[in-house]
C-alpha cells in the first residue's frame, strides 16, 4: 500500500469511526491553545515506557532508595502527574489502549485474544504522526498484536529482553542498554521531519523463566550491580499475614499469591530481588541521561518533548502478593513525568494531581504534535492540565473505569470504577460476584470492604450504575460497517 492509498485508507475509517462514536462523544477535540504548542514548528518526540512499575518508585515521587537523577530532572523541568491510572493492570491489554486510546472491552485484545482491529490501528498515534509527516519509530517489546501494524512505524525493532544479549563483538549488554543503543542510531540518523520514537523497555519485569533471586530473575545492567548493596529494603506495606488472610479466597489463591513465592516469599529473597529490581529501574534512568546527553549534542534538546511512564503497577510483595492484575491501588497506579523544553519556567516543576489515564497518552502525544485528535478515543489531552489550566475534559472526569477481561484460572476478571473518594470492583465471574467498595479518604489502603455497611448502601448503588454505564458505553466489539448507522 502506497502513502497515498494509505491516506485514503485512514480518512475513510476515521470517518467510520466517527459516525460510531459521535452520537455518545461529548468532548470537544481543539487543538492546544497553549502558547509554547502553537508553535509553527512541530517537536520531536520521545515516549519511554517501562514495564511493572509502580507510581512511587521514583526519587521525585519521594521513593527513599530507588536513584532515578535523571527522571527526577525531567520532572523538575517538566510536570509529574501524581495520579495517573491503568485501565487494564496487564502488559497486553494496557499496551494496546496506549496505542488506540481504547479501553480493553473496546479494542478487544488482551493475552490470547484476537489482534486489534485495523481501524484502530489505524487511528493510533504513531500510524497518525507517520501519516502526518513525522518519522515513525518503535523499539523494544511491542506487547501486542494489531492488525495492519506495518503502517504505523518507519523503523520497527523488536528487543529481547528481560536478559542479556548477545552483541557482534562478542560481547553481552542487558536488553535496556540494547535499546538505548539502537535509540540513539535512531536519532542521530535523524533526516528533515520531525520524528516521533517510542521505546518500550523490558525493565523493570521480571525474568519469569529464571527465578534465581537476583540477576537472574532481575537481571540488571552490570554497572549497578554494587548499587543498593549496603541498602535495607523496608518491608512491603500490610505484610502481617493479618491483611491477606482478610482477603476472599480466589485472591488468596491467584496468580498474584502464586508469584509471591517466586519473589518475595522469605526475607533473604526479598531482600536480593528489591536490590535487583532497583538496579534495573536504575538502568533505564541512565538511558534517560544519555538520551537527553545525545540531544544536547545535536542541539536539538529545545525541539523535543520526554514522556516517561510504565505499562502497569506492582505489588512487590504489599498485602502478601506479587505482579499486578487486581483492583488495589498498587496494581493501577504508574508514574507519568512529560517534558516539554519549550514551556515557560512558571509551568515547570510541577505536580499536578488530577486522575488522569494511559488512555490519554495518545491524545497528548497528537496535540502535541499538532495532529488532529480522533472523535472515537476515550483518552484526553493533558496539555491544559500541564500548565495548571483549567481543563473541561478533565473537569468532567468525576470517574474513572478500569477492567480485567483476560481469561486465565488464576487472573480472576473484573470491572469497577474509582472516583477521586471511593473505589468499586465487581469480580462478576465468582460465584456469587463478589463486590469491593472503598472509602479512599478514610481507607486509603483498602482495608476496610464497605459492600454490607448501612451507610455506605447509596453510594454502592451509585458505583454500580456507574460500572454498569461504562459497560453498556465500553462494550463495542470490532468496527461497525460505515454504511451502518449507530444507534
Amino acid at each position: 500500500m502506497n502513502k497515498r492509498q494509505s491516506l485514503i485508507k485512514i480518512s475513510l475509517i476515521l470517518t467510520g469511526l466517527t459516525l460510531i462514536w459521535g452520537c455518545s462523544n461529548d468532548k470537544a477535540k481543539p487543538l492546544a491553545s497553549n502558547d509554547w504548542v502553537d508553535s509553527p514548528e512541530r517537536p520531536n518526540i520521545i515516549f519511554l515506557l517501562t514495564d511493572d512499575q509502580r507510581n512511587d518508585t521514583l526519587g521525585c515521587a519521594g521513593h527513599p532508595i530507588v536513584q532515578t537523577p535523571n527522571i527526577d530532572s525531567l520532572a523538575s523541568e517538566g510536570v509529574r502527574f501524581e495520579n495517573c491510572f491503568v485501565t487494564t493492570s496487564i502488559c497486553a491489554a494496557s499496551r494496546a489502549s496506549i496505542f488506540t486510546s481504547l479501553h480493553e472491552r473496546t479494542h478487544g485484545y488482551t493475552f490470547g485474544k484476537p489482534a486489534v482491529a485495523e481501524a484502530y490501528t489505524l487511528s493510533s498515534y504513531p500510524a497518525l504522526l507517520r501519516q502526518a509527516g513525522y518519522r515513525s519509530g518503535f523499539i523494544g517489546k511491542f506487547g501486542c498484536s494489531m492488525k495492519g501494524s506495518g503502517e504505523m512505524f518507519d523503523y520497527f525493532e523488536t528487543v529481547p529482553g528481560p536478559g542479556y544479549l548477545d552483541q557482534p563483538d562478542g560481547s553481552k549488554l542487558e536488553s535496556t542498554e540494547v535499546m538505548s543503543n539502537l535509540a540513539q542510531k535512531f536519532i542521530k540518523d535523524n533526516d528533515d521531519r520531525p520524528f516521533c520514537l517510542s521505546v518500550s523497555f523490558h525493565a523493570s519485569h521480571a525474568r519469569d523463566r529464571n527465578k534465581t533471586p537476583g540477576k537472574g530473575h532481575y537481571p540488571y545492567p552490570e554497572w549497578t550491580s554494587e548499587l543498593y548493596d549496603d541498602v535495607s529494603v523496608p518491608s512491603p506495606g500490610l505484610s502481617d499475614p493479618i491483611y491477606f488472610e482478610i482477603l476472599p479466597e480466589f485472591l488468596q489463591t491467584s496468580m498474584n499469591r502464586k508469584r509471591f513465592y517466586w519473589r518475595w516469599d522469605t526475607p533473604e529473597k526479598y531482600q536480593t530481588n528489591m536490590r535487583s529490581y532497583f538496579r534495573m529501574i536504575s538502568g533505564i534512568d541512565k538511558v534517560v541521561g544519555q538520551l537527553r546527553h545525545l540531544l544536547k549534542e545535536l542541539n536539538i534538546e529545545d525541539d523535543t518533548i520526554i514522556i516517561y511512564s510504565a505499562d502497569n503497577g506492582y505489588y512487590m510483595g504489599y498485602r502478601g502478593f506479587a505482579g499486578k492484575w487486581t483492583h488495589f491501588e498498587q496494581s493501577l497506579r504508574v508514574p507519568l513525568v512529560i517534558y516539554d523544553p519549550r514551556m515557560p519556567d512558571k509551568f515547570t516543576g510541577q505536580s499536578v494531581d488530577p486522575m488522569v489515564l494511559n488512555l490519554d497518552f495518545a491524545p497528548t502525544i497528537l496535540e502535541l504534535g499538532r495532529v488532529e485528535v480522533p472523535e472515537h478515543y476515550q483518552g484526553r489531552s493533558l496539555l491544559s492540565a500541564m500548565s495548571g489550566a483549567s481543563s473541561i475534559d478533565l473537569e468532567k472526569r468525576d470517574s474513572i473505569f478500569c477492567e480485567h477481561l483476560m481469561d486465565h484460572k488464576d487472573i480472576p476478571k473484573w470491572e469497577g470504577v474509582r472516583t477521586k473518594q471511593y473505589k468499586y470492583a465487581r469480580y462478576f465471574e465468582q460465584n456469587p460476584a463478589y463486590e469491593c467498595l472503598y472509602d479512599l479518604n478514610v481507607d486509603p489502603t483498602e482495608l476496610h470492604n464497605l459492600v454490607l455497611h448501612p451507610d455506605y448502601q447509596t453510594i454502592l448503588k451509585q458505583m454500580r450504575s456507574k460500572t454498569d454505564d461504562f459497560v453498556k458505553q465500553y462494550e463495542i466489539k470490532g468496527v461497525v460497517p460505515q454504511n451502518v448507522k449507530p444507534e
